[in-house]
Parts: structure tokens; sequence; C-alpha cells
């Protein structure tokens, strides 16, 4: 059933939960959803929508790019405007990640600190009603590729990129700042208010979904893919042995599931804010004064307090597989390096690689394993295509994305040893 409005809970506001009925709410509205979120001031009004245009952009919600007029211009304020609804009624494959949207308002209020040390869109109305999962945010449209912007970036075709790596070396160094503002207290105490953390809740979310049988069956399917389908995946990959080791491991973490997530919740150096998905489709870049890029980050979706690692992996996971085995230590490094060095805790290398690995393991676990299952069911004539990199697999954005972030995991997973990981862990406690 169409709802066409919502009561948000933080301004008591009846929000439009489609672009119909915003469109017929129109300038009145937006009037009173910026008065109320202190956005616009009091004696100024959104006089008239200029234009409204859907924008097609994400798995979740809709989207539209709105530009308004003002009745008192003023250059502080952006005509252009970004708004995304978390309904989707049309679609309930998209509708289905309707809550996700409930941490971007959060997010959304806490930005507006002073101290927040992220650059994010402007915010000028943000509120969600949980009862049904609606929720409106919009905030000023990111002009990529104009004003000193890079263009917007595609998620997982970093091989288009001459420099990829200096755009994770912005989006690391990023995290790292945002962590150390809550270490330091720059954040307090509205983000404990915003983003409360509890350990017992972070430690159950995305738990292993399968038992042993199961992961067996889940890993010999990996294998026969993988077998089945050599040019898909790369040499670590291939290796003979690797399906046995990935199978032993797996089936290690899954026998000390609770022991390791005791052990990536206990030690707060490692918990903070983080954002959970910094793929740098997520991201808008620019070159400051001394010629470094930095960045913005945008689509807060789930962002939470969470094991650092944990962000680091959901910004690292779509990258190029051979940038991150060729320059994932250097990254880690940095990240502790800037934590640190933005006022937050020292991070031991050695204890943060065992952190990265169990976090890469256990989300894989959680997430990952029914990829072959995927690619059967919605795009069966992957397994023959030349390479990762075949137009054929462009033909479903989803097989694309999910191929190559598990390739990723398969990847590190052979690369790393997450099975000595687990070991060094279990010798810690």
């Amino acid at each position: 059933m169409i709802e066409d409005f919502a009561t948000g809970r933080a301004t008591g506001l009846a929000m439009p939960s489609h672009p119909a009925a915003l469109r017929e709410a129109g300038a009145e509205f937006l009037t009173r959803a910026f008065h109320a979120f202190g956005s616009l001031p009091s004696d100024n009004a959104v006089a008239r929508f200029v234009a409204v245009e859907p924008c097609h952009a994400g798995n979740s919600g809709q989207k539209l790019l709105l530009s308004v007029e003002y009745a008192q211009p003023d250059p502080a304020l952006h005509t252009d405007l970004f708004v995304k609804l978390s309904r989707d009624f049309a679609d309930a494959f998209r509708d289905r990640r309707r809550y996700e949207l409930e941490a971007e308002v959060r997010l959304a209020e806490l930005a507006r600190l002073s101290s927040f040390p992220v650059a994010v869109a402007r915010p000028y109305f943000a509120d969600f009603d949980p009862d049904t999962g609606s929720g409106l945010l919009i905030t000023q449209q990111i002009a990529f590729g104009e004003q000193g912007l890079e263009p917007l970036r595609a998620k997982c075709r970093d091989h288009e990129l001459t420099n990829a790596l200096e755009h994770y070396q912005a989006t690391v160094t990023a995290l790292a700042a945002l962590a150390a503002a809550q270490h330091r207290g720059a954040l307090s105490p509205e983000l404990e208010r915003l983003f409360p953390w509890d350990r017992t809740a972070a430690a159950a979310d995305l738990p292993i979904p399968q038992g042993p049988e199961q992961i067996r069956a889940k890993v010999a399917a990996i294998g026969a893919l993988v077998q089945g389908s050599p040019q898909l995946f790369p040499a670590a990959v291939r290796d003979p042995g690797f399906v046995e080791r990935l199978e032993r491991d797996a089936l290690a973490l899954l026998r000390h599931e609770a022991a390791v997530r005791r052990f990536l919740h206990a030690d707060p150096r490692f918990v903070a804010l983080t954002h959970w998905n910094t793929n740098i489709d997520n991201a808008w870049f620019w070159r400051d004064a001394g010629g470094v890029l930095r960045c913005g980050l945008l689509d807060w979706g789930m962002a939470r307090q969470m094991n650092l690692a944990y962000g680091l992996w959901g910004g690292l996971s779509a990258a190029e597989g051979t940038m991150i085995a060729a320059h994932l230590d250097d990254l880690l490094t940095l990240f502790a390096r800037e934590l640190a060095g933005h006022g937050g805790p020292d991070l031991p290398r050695d204890l943060l690689d065992i952190h990265f690995d169990l976090s890469v393991a256990m989300l894989g676990l959680a997430l990952m394993l029914d990829f072959p299952a995927l690619l059967a069911a919605r795009l069966p004539e992957a397994a023959q295509a030349a390479g990762p990199r075949d137009p054929l697999i462009d033909r479903d954005p989803v097989v694309r994305g999910f191929l190559h972030v598990s390739t990723n995991f398969l990847d590190l997973w052979a690369r790393r040893d997450f099975g000595a990981s687990l070991t060094a862990m279990l010798a810690l406690r």
C-alpha cells in the first residue's frame, strides 16, 4: 500500500514518502521542513520548484535532483538539491533496504557540528519514521566534474583510473580523522546520543548464517566455479590448495565465532563511528592547495559505531585486486598514522592486521558465500565470460559488483592466511 506521508520522529512533520507526494507538497512543505531543521532563516522561504528530475542511482529508495528558488536569494543557500526518499513502493527489492536511511538521518544531524572532521553534503532536511521505514533526506547537490571537483567515479571500475591509489589514501585518511575526532571527545555528547555504543548488539550483527555442512557445500560451489571458470579469478584463488584451506579456515572461524566477535568488539581503541561503505562512488574528490587529493563522503547508510576494520574493508572491497595486493599494508599503516596524528589511539600494526583479517573473514562468511548461486540465477552466461572485465558481465551491475567484491574477498583470504590470524587471536586470549 502506498503511503503518501509519514511523520518524522525528530520534527513531527508529515513528510512526503514518494516523489509525487513531494511535488504535490511543493515549496510550502520545503519551507516548513527547512525551518524545522534549522537550515533556512525564519525570514526566508522556498518560493518555488524550478526543476525536479529523477536520479537513478543506488540500490534503495528513490532519488531526485531538485532545483529551487528562494523568496530572498542568498548565496549561502544551495539552489540545486539532492533528495533521497527511503521508500520505493514500486520495487520491493529496493524498498527492502528502507531502514538504512535512518543512520543517514542521524549522521546529517551530527555532521552539522563544526567539529565534524569529514566533508559531507550540507543537509537541509533529514527525518525518519521508524514505524514505517519512511525517511527523507535533502542535501546540497554535489557538482561532480565542476568547480575543481572530479567527475563521479564508478564502483568496481578503478582500472579506468590512472591514480586509483590516491583515492583510497583520501578515503582512509577521512575514516581516520572521523574515528580520531570521536576518541578525543570532539563529537561528544551528540555522538553518544545519536550513535550509542552497544557492544552486545554490535557483536551479534551480521552473524555467519550457515552451519558446518552448509559452509562445506557453499565452499564446494565456489571451488566448482573457480575450476570451471578460472579466467574470472586471480592466480592465488586458482591455486589447487586454496579451496581446501578456505573450507578448513571457514569451519575453524565458525567454531570460534563467538570468541572472534568478542575480540573484535572488546578493545575500545578499535571501535568508533565509521562509514560502512567508502567505495569511491560514495565520495567526491578534489585537490587541496598542496595538490593532495581530498574527499568528502556520501551515502552514510548503516553508519554506526563498529570495529574500524569493518569500515576499512567496506571501503576497500570494491578496489582493484592488484591495487589491494600491492598497497594494503601501506594503507593500513596510513590509517594507523592518521588516527594517532589526529589525536586518536595508537594501534599496533600487528594487532591491526589481525583485526583486519578477521573482520574481512567474518563479513565475507556472512555475506559473500552465496555469490556462485547469485551468478547462476541472474546471469548464468557470466561463467563463460572471457574475464572479469568482459562486457558480458556488465549486463547485470549486481552480478558485476558481487563477482568483483567476492573475488577480492577470496584473494585476500588466499594471500593473507586468515587461519593464521585466527590462531594469533586465540593465542592473545
